[in-house]
This record gives structure tokens, sequence and C-alpha cells, in this order.
């Protein structure tokens, strides 16, 4: 608690009005190259983007970037909604059942900082040609039943996942610089659909195959090898972009403002990967039907899509987001408890608000990254401290929620945990939502 009220402190920026939306839509990729020293010198100029690609060209990347970001939380939600199966027929006790949810979200912060250098390394298409293939062999292996290689396939899946998440956003921004807003608006929603999908299909596709939780789980590497087969073709004849690697940024491992930016991003992860891995069991502990309770978290997902697409736009209007901060974490957790503990009559509208609630935290986020940064590359370091860092936060999420289940055989001792996180999003909203500039600059290399 005490920690969490020190985000909400005074920062190292200096108050400034409200950026553009204009800013908004040109949001960098994230990369996180954490550089300790400060430097006193003026920020330098972004590189120009790279030329526009033809017309035709254009269109595929396009509709790839869409497919690519789908294949993106099938991992998460596929597995909560038949972890009773699998805890049943593997006899994997409450700890280890905690640490398979737990695994891929941890791998999103672990391998998050590698994207940058990879992408610098190897050229973004080439590295998201190789995340694609880790999410296919990783989801592919998840089917054969073996519990070793359960928790392995879903490491090397998390590890893919990771680096996409931070190179997909720099691609839009390099290629479909002025059709940002467009992009990113397709690429939340194609995350929340195939999150939705995973969450709803994978019952009633264990149910029509007969093959068991094993073959729920393994279809979900059909769409990913897919979509490996149609981006190899755009992606192995490219090469890595020079302009990409000529900046770095200085300071912004030492700016508490940032600190407050990445704990309301960790904080807000931790509750949605919580729902994510663990709504589904609770559910089904209260008595809904196993495909009933992946309808709801199917409903929870996709509402987020509402809410991504609006509150960043209503950021930007603002005087500061404290306030919007605050109301949406007030929500999340509402509607959380609400799914605890309130009559399972008025399950529907929850998810549908717990949805909204958590969609916009996750969109507020994304929008306080950009709002708090002084140019473009300090906002793509500044992405990748909050994904890297913030990712590695979440974690604790999912495996608190399933250890405190594991202890005391129900979930109800996790609305302490609820609450507990609930408050610290809360203070870090008020201190990461405030109208100031991280301390940091822009320096060539």
């Amino acid at each position: 608690m005490n920690s969490a009220a020190a985000l909400a402190s005074s920062s190292s920026g200096s108050p400034l009005p409200p950026p553009s939306a204009a800013a908004l839509r040109d949001a960098p990729a994230a990369d996180p190259a954490p550089l300790l020293i400060d430097a006193e010198v003026d920020s330098q100029p972004a590189p120009p983007p790279t030329p526009a690609p033809g017309r035709w060209r254009r269109f595929l990347l396009g509709a790839s970037v869409v497919l690519i970001a789908f294949n993106l939380r099938p991992v998460f939600a596929s597995l909560s909604v038949v972890l009773p199966e699998i805890v049943r027929a593997t006899g994997l006790s409450p700890t280890a059942a905690s640490l398979l949810t737990t695994l891929p979200v941890l791998c999103l912060g672990l391998f998050a900082p590698l994207g940058p250098w990879l992408g610098r390394r190897f050229g973004t298409e080439r590295t998201l040609l190789g995340c694609m293939a880790l999410i296919f062999v990783g989801t592919l292996l998840r089917g054969t039943g073996s519990v070793p290689l359960l928790f392995a396939a879903s490491a090397l899946a998390g590890s893919g996942i990771a680096v996409a998440n931070v190179l997909l956003s720099g691609l839009v921004k390099r290629d479909f610089a002025g059709q940002a807003a467009l992009m990113m608006g397709l690429y939340t929603m194609a995350v929340c659909g195939g999150a939705a999908s995973a969450a709803g299909l994978t019952v009633p596709v264990e149910h029509a195959l007969g093959g068991g939780w094993t073959a729920a789980l393994a279809v979900w590497a059909l769409p990913a090898g897919l979509v490996t087969l149609v981006w190899a073709p755009q992606a192995l004849p490219a090469k890595p972009v020079a302009s990409e690697s000529g900046f770095a940024v200085r300071g912004l491992w030492r700016d508490r403002l940032a600190w407050q930016v990445t704990f309301f991003m960790g904080l807000q992860s931790a509750l949605a990967y919580i729902v994510m891995g663990w709504l589904a069991p609770i559910l089904r502990e209260r008595g809904l039907a196993s495909d009933t309770a992946g309808y709801v978290v199917s409903v929870s997902v996709i509402t987020q899509v509402v809410t991504c697409l609006v509150i960043p736009a209503v950021a930007v209007k603002l005087r500061n987001q404290v306030g919007l901060a605050v109301a949406l974490a007030l929500l999340t957790v509402a509607a959380m408890l609400a799914q605890l503990f309130a009559p399972l009559g008025g399950v529907w509208a929850w998810a549908v608000l717990l949805g909204i609630a958590q969609g916009g935290t996750f969109a507020l986020a994304l929008t306080m990254i950009v709002l708090r940064s002084p140019d473009a590359h300090v906002a793509a370091h500044l992405s990748g401290m909050a994904q890297g860092v913030g990712y590695v936060i979440a974690a604790g999420g999912p495996l608190l929620a399933g250890l405190l289940h594991g202890w005391t055989g129900s979930f109800s001792a996790a609305s302490g945990l609820f609450v507990g996180v609930g408050i610290a999003l809360l203070l870090a909203g008020i201190g990461a939502g405030r109208t100031m500039h991280v301390g940091a600059v822009t320096v060539p290399r």
C-alpha cells in the first residue's frame, strides 16, 4: 500500500497542456532499451518514416497485421475455460495450475525487451514471422497431453506473443503513419476478437471434436499456422531499416512519472489476466456450465472493443485523466466482485460492465504513454518500459488468484486481492493521469 501511495506523489515532470488528438494518433512503437544516464542535451527530431508501400501491398500488409493480432490472445483465453478438465486429467496441484495460467503472462514481460533488438537485427517483418512460428508450434504442442510440454509450449508461445506485441505497433507506425488511428483500432479489435473467440469457442470445439481438452487447445494452432503461411512471402524478402536504430532515449528509468505510468499499465493488466485466466473457473465453481462460463468471458472481452476505441478520443480532450482513471479502476473492481458474489441472474450485465471497465483501463494505459511523452522516441521507450515491467507485475495477478484458491478451497478469498490491486491501480492512475511529461530526452546514437 505504501509503495502504491508513493506512485501517486509528485513527479519530476513539469505541467504541460494536454497533447492533441493528432499526437495520440501518431503514437510510436515500443522500444524498451533502459539507459540510466541523464543527458543534458536537446531532443532530436525523429527520423522520417519509410516510403509508403504500393496500394496492393498496403492492403495485404494491413490485413496481415490484423490476422497476426488475432493470434496474440487465444493462448491465454483457451486455457482458462478447460482448466478444470486439465486439472482432473493430469492431477495438477493448485500451485501448478496457477503457474500454468501465469507462465505466458510472465513471458510477456520477460521477452518484450528483446523485441526492438531483434527487429533491428533481423528486420521487423522477419522477426514477426519468427514470432508467428513460435506461437504456432507452442500452441500445437499444448495438445500433446504431456504436462512438461504443456508448460514448455505455453512459455514458447508466450515468448512469441511478447515480441510481436512490441513490434506490431511499430510496423503500423512505419507503414501506416497516415492511418495509424484506423489501423490501431483494427489491431485492438482483432486482439479482443481472438481472445473472445478462444473463450467462447474452445468448449464447443472440444465437444464437437470429441478429443477432450488436448484437441481443444491444439486447434488454435490452425489460425496461427495459416497466418504464418500468409506472412512468410511478405517477411522473407524484407530487410532491416537502418533509420530505426539511429536514436536513443536517456533519463527515463529514473523518472517517477514514468514509473507511475508503468505501474498503471501493469496493475490493470494484472486484473485483466485474472479475468482471462480465472473468471471461467470462478463461474463454473458457482454453478455455471463450462460452455456458458466461456460465453460470459467472451462477452466481457468483446465488449472491450467499444471502450478501446472510445476512451483515447475522450482522454485527449480532458484537462487531465485522473478522474477517468479513478472511475475506471472503481468500476473494474466492482464488476469483478459482482462476478464473485452477486446473483448469477445478473452475470451477463456484470460481464458487459467489466468489459467496459477493463477495455477502458487498457486503452487509457496506452493513451497515457503517449500523453506523458515529450516526443515520439520517448513514447517508444516508455511504451517498452511499461510493457516489459508491467507484464512482469501483471503475472502476479493470476498467480496469486490461483494460489489463494488452492490455499482456501474457494475463490472468495480472491476478493481481497481484487480490492488491493484495485486500490493500487487507483493511486497509480492519480499520479499517471496528471498533465505532465516524463523527464527524458532523445539523443543520437
